[in-house]
C-alpha cells in the first residue's frame, strides 16, 4: 500500500494458517487464495500462475519494504533490460541480540554475486526457468538463482531493500530451524553440485570483504561465531540424520 508505484495487483497464498492472515489481506483488497501445500515453494509458484502482470515480485510473508522498491525494480527491468534483480534483505535490528547478529551477516551480501537470491522477475522470464523447483525446502532461492544463470539471464541490483523482521529471539530457534533446513539439503545440492557447496560453506568471501565491519562490532562477531557454530551444528546433525535414513 505504500509502494510509490501504484499499477500493483497484491496475491495472497495462504496455506491454512490459523491466525487472521485471510481476513486482513481481504481487507486490503489482496486477492487471496488458500491452497494445500507442503512447502512455499509451491505457494510462490501458483501466485506466479495467477499473476496478470508482466512482472512478478516474490515477498516472502515475513518481510517489509522500502516504499520505491517496486518503482525501482520496474524502471531498472525496462530502462536496465535486466531479466530478473536482486533486491538487498537486511535484518531488523530491533528484533532480539541475533536479529543484530543477522544484521551484521546479512549486510556483508550487500554487493556479493554468490549467496543472493533475485526476487523480482520478468513473468516470462520466471517461467522460462520454470519457477521455483517444489521438491526443495531449503536454498530454494539460490537454487532458482542459479537456473537463471545457467539459462543466461541478466541479473541486477536495486538500492531500494527489503527489512526481514522474521528474525530468531534464541538459540533454539536457530538450531530448530536449521535443524529442519540440513535434513533437505541434499536434493539442492545434487542439482547444484559446485556452485551449491559454495553457497552453503560457512566460509564466504563476503565476510572476508567485510572484515572491518566485524572488528568494529566486537559483540557482535562474537555472536556472530556463535550463531554460525549453532546453525551448522544443527544443519549438519540434520543432513546427516537424514542420510542414516536413506
Amino acid at each position: 500500500m505504500n509502494q510509490t508505484y501504484s499499477n500493483i495487483e497484491v496475491i495472497v497464498v495462504d496455506k491454512k494458517s490459523n491466525d487472521r492472515t485471510v481476513a486482513l489481506a481481504k481487507d486490503f483488497d489482496a486477492r487471496v487464495y488458500v491452497v494445500d501445500a507442503s512447502e512455499r515453494c509451491k505457494q510462490m509458484n501458483f501466485g506466479v500462475e495467477q499473476a496478470r502482470g508482466e512482472f512478478v515480485y516474490i515477498v516472502g510473508s515475513d518481510f517489509a519494504l522500502e516504499p520505491t522498491v517496486v518503482e525501482e525494480a520496474v524502471e531498472s527491468c525496462i530502462v536496465d533490460r535486466y531479466d530478473a534483480l536482486c533486491i538487498h534483505n537486511t535484518s531488523d535490528p530491533d528484533i532480539s541480540f541475533w536479529s543484530r547478529v543477522r544484521k551484521l551477516e546479512r549486510d556483508c551480501y550487500m554487493d556479493d554475486d554468490l549467496n543472493v537470491g533475485a526476487r523480482f522477475f520478468w513473468t516470462r522470464v520466471f517461467k522460462a526457468v520454470c519457477g521455483f523447483d517444489e521438491r526443495l525446502v531449503a536454498a530454494e532461492d539460490y537454487d532458482l538463482h542459479n537456473r537463471l544463470l545457467r539459462y543466461g539471464f541478466e541479473i541486477g541490483r536495486i538500492e531500494s531493500r527489503e527489512i526481514h523482521f522474521g528474525e530468531p529471539r534464541n538459540l533454539l530457534e536457530i538450531a530448530k530451524k536449521h535443524y529442519y533446513y540440513g535434513k533437505t539439503l541434499r536434493k539442492f545440492l545434487y542439482l547444484n553440485r559446485v556452485r551449491g557447496i559454495r553457497q552453503i560453506s560457512p566460509i564466504r568471501p563476503a565476510f572476508l570483504r567485510n572484515l572491518r565491519e566485524f572488528f568494529r562490532n566486537p559483540l557482535l562477531t562474537f555472536g556472530f561465531v556463535v550463531y554460525q557454530c549453532v546453525r551448522y551444528s544443527s544443519a549438519g546433525l540434520g543432513f546427516l540424520l537424514a542420510e542414516i535414513k536413506g
